[in-house]
Order: C-alpha cells, then structure tokens, then sequence
C-alpha cells in the first residue's frame, strides 16, 4: 500500500535532529516518520519571505517537538504487516517544507515570489512565448510555469493560478495545534494522470466506476473544463477489479513484459535492465553485427527513453550503449534521448558521458517503481 502519497502535505512534529545526515526526522501522523534534509528546510522571515535551509546546520533551525508544515517529496510503500519503520530501521519517505501545489498549467510555489518557467522546457521558442505570457500576469506570485501552458489563454492561467492561491489559504488554517496528522493527501494516479495528460491531445478519457468517473468530473471542473465532455463511463464487467480496462483492451501483455528485464528492438537487438539499490543499469545489444551502431543506438535510445518512463525508473541510471567511433555520433545520440526524455512527466537530466562512454542520467520520480510495487502487492 501507498502510505506515504507523493505531494500529501502534513502538520508534522519535529521527532529528532540528526548531526550526521544534517536532517531532522518528523512525525507525520503519528505512524509515519519523514526525513527533513536541511536544504529542504523553509522559514518565515519577518518580512513575509522564507528563508532557505543549508546556510547553517539544521540544529540551528528546527528544534524536537516543534510543528513544522512538511510535503511528501516522493511516495513510499509500506508493508502493513511491517513494524512502524521508524523501529523497524527502513527507509523514511523524503519530505519537504517548500510545499508547492500542482494545476494544470502552473505549479504554485506560496514560499517563492518570482515567477519563472519549467526548467524541463529547452525550447528556446517557447520559453520566449511564455517569458511574455508570464510578464502579462498581474499580481501573480510564486508562479511556474508548464509546458502545457504554450498554448493557453492569459484569462485561464490567472484563474488556475487564483484557485491555486485559494486552496493554499484554505490550507494554512490546519496548520495549529501540537498534533501530528495529513492536512491534505497528494494526488492519486488519476489525478496525476489527468495533470500529467491534460495539455495533450486527448479524444476521450474512460473510466470503469462510478468513483472514479465523479474523481476525475471533480477535478476536470476545476482545472480543465475543456475536458469535462471528454469522460466517458465503459461498462465492463467486474469493474472494480484491478486492471479491468486493461484487460478489455488486452494489453495485459504488454504490462507483464514491462516486469521482465529485458526488451526486444524491432530490429532484432534488446536492452538489458538490471535494477540494484544504488542504480539502473541498461546495456544495448545488437542481434547481429551488420548494422550500423548509430541505427542499433538510435532505436536504442527511444526504446529505453520508453522503459525508463513505464517501469518509473527513479534515481542514478547508467546506459552502455553500442561503442560509438566519433564524437558526433555521442552528440547525436545524446540530443535524441534528450527528446525522448522531454515526453516524461518526471524530470530526467543527462549529466554526459563517463571515460568509459557510459552515459549517465538521473530521474527523479514521484513514485514507486513498477517493480516495487508489483513485489509489495505479492507480499500483501
């Protein structure tokens, strides 16, 4: 089960300060503990503005058993059967108090007054754009900018961007007491989606329960009305029964291939995926040797671009590609997974290639891996 949902916000209580990793441990909810990296640290000047963490040690910031606004920076499956993990020794869920809250077109970021655009966006030309679509917005605070937003209308940000503000106010005023608890529970795979989906081009959007046909009404009304004619109600049988529609699709082929560790190119090679806990690791392989490495890399790229987003592949990734002879063939390579990584909805940097011609990348997702959390369903 998902214990700890990406983006939920929580009035959490200082447990205990650790010199060591410069963090403090929070009490989420009384089951839950979070780390708190003194980066991820946020205070209130007298002004109004918050103050970042890291210029001193977090033991000069937060003290135990004070109540601090923390937001899920990452979701985190836990085992009901499990111990509490804070006496089982597992992991803890990374949070933060830089709490931002996520629409459709903007993400709005209450402890930061400039407005900016995604850092995911590269486009030159639609930077621009929306450079001049940011400099239109008045009395707008703690805006960022998605790429969704390119095409969009001035009128309908600055509406996004008051319901945002609004839900923050309403928000704050949970934030009393000395009691830990969820003030507000981060975004389901349908939210996410719907957020995730909504600047594409989208014919329909079906559902099989009535739950979830009234969630996804709920949350189209409020950030995308465009859609609200595009949800549709499909009659299946079991309907509530995991990966229904799937299964009347028949593509529950295509999710089971997704837990082998490997995957065919169609021009006969594949790409091995080895997963541990520090990295990824995902070597290319050609079936024969009479095409030509930049045709087997090339195909490589969108197929493990393709994986790396299905399977939520998180953390430090390396890919060993076929060997490449000239530093072009590496430049061209590298700006084509570059394209097919800019149609991922987590942020991916490519940090270059290692003396061994490696290439290296990181992905900082929301949520659990695939296999994670087909393991941790077998478990329960």
């Amino acid at each position: 089960m998902e214990e700890v949902r990406w983006g939920s916000i929580y009035w959490a209580k200082v447990a205990r300060i650790d010199k060591s990793l410069d963090a403090a441990f929070v009490n989420l909810d009384g089951d839950n503990i979070g780390i708190l990296h003194n980066a991820d640290v946020r205070i209130k000047q007298d002004d109004g503005s918050y103050k970042k963490g890291g210029d001193v040690e977090i033991g000069k910031l937060l003290e135990p058993g004070q109540m601090i606004a923390v937001q899920a920076k990452e979701a985190f499956l836990v085992n009901p059967d499990d111990e509490p993990f804070a006496k089982a020794g597992k992991k803890s869920p990374r949070v933060s108090m830089n709490i931002v809250l996520n629409g459709r077109y903007t993400i709005h970021m209450p402890m930061d007054k400039e407005n900016r655009i995604s850092k995911r966006i590269r486009a030159g030309s639609m930077r621009d754009n929306l450079e001049a679509m940011l400099a239109s917005l008045d009395d707008v605070h703690g805006c960022v900018l998605r790429a969704s937003a390119a095409n969009t209308q001035t009128d309908v940000l600055v509406r996004e961007t008051k319901i945002l503000n609004a839900v923050w106010a309403q928000i704050q005023d949970f934030f009393k007491g000395n009691k830990s608890q969820l003030i507000m529970e981060g975004p389901n795979a349908i939210q996410r989606m719907l957020a995730d989906k909504a600047g594409d081009n989208i014919g329909r959007i079906e559902l099989t329960t009535m739950d979830h046909y009234e969630e996804a009404e709920e949350w189209c009304d409020l950030y995308a009305p465009d859609l609200m004619p595009k949800i549709i109600p499909v009659e299946v049988e079991d309907a509530s029964e995991d990966l229904v529609l799937f299964e009347h699709y028949d593509i529950i082929g295509q999710i089971e291939a997704l837990l082998h560790p490997y995957s065919m190119l169609d021009g006969g090679g594949n790409i091995i995926i080895e997963q541990t806990n520090a990295m990824t690791v995902i070597d290319v392989n050609s079936a024969t040797d009479k095409r030509k490495t930049a045709f087997v890399n090339l195909e490589a790229a969108q197929e493990v671009a393709r994986q790396i987003r299905l399977r939520n592949l998180g953390g430090i990734i390396i890919i060993d590609f076929m060997k490449m002879k000239t530093k072009k063939e590496r430049d061209e390579l590298k700006k084509a997974i570059q394209s097919y990584f800019d149609q991922d909805s987590c942020t991916v940097q490519i940090h270059g290639w290692t003396s061994l011609g490696l290439l290296e990348v990181t992905r900082q997702r929301r949520t659990a891996a695939l296999l994670e959390r087909f393991e941790n369903a077998l478990e329960n």
